[in-house]
């Protein structure tokens, strides 16, 4: 399994980006995908999952109400959609697969890592 995460970059308060995923290498549908986060100096945080299907999400107290994870599964990609972005959202942004449908917020579980894509939020 392959994961590549892009769409990070520099953006000021209250702005939005959008973070991709693009997997490759086996058949998904029976996996969990998600995404973290480690900021300087911290240990790296849940932030959101869904399930290959689409039918069960779940969100980090950090995203909810602002993140929304989505998947196109013809397109093989995972999507983050960032809105009201904060200066504390800094940080490098990581998508990871777990190999059962069971959605779980702790990166012991997940096999498969992407390499991170940095968001900066300027105050």
């Amino acid at each position: 399994v392959q994961l590549q995460a892009s769409g990070g970059g520099l953006v000021q308060a209250g702005g939005s980006l959008r973070l991709s995923c693009a997997a490759s290498g086996r058949t998904f549908s029976s996996y969990t995908m998600g995404w973290f986060r480690q900021a300087p100096g911290k240990e790296r945080e849940f932030v959101a999952a869904i399930t290959w299907s689409g039918d069960s999400t779940y969100y980090g107290d950090s995203a909810k109400g602002r993140f929304t994870i989505s998947i196109d599964g013809a397109k093989n990609t995972l999507y983050l959609q960032m809105n009201s972005l904060r200066p504390e959202d800094t940080a490098i942004y990581y998508c990871a697969t777990r190999t059962n449908r069971l959605i779980s917020v702790h990166t012991i579980h997940y096999a498969y890592w992407g390499q991170g894509t940095l968001v900066t939020v300027s105050s």
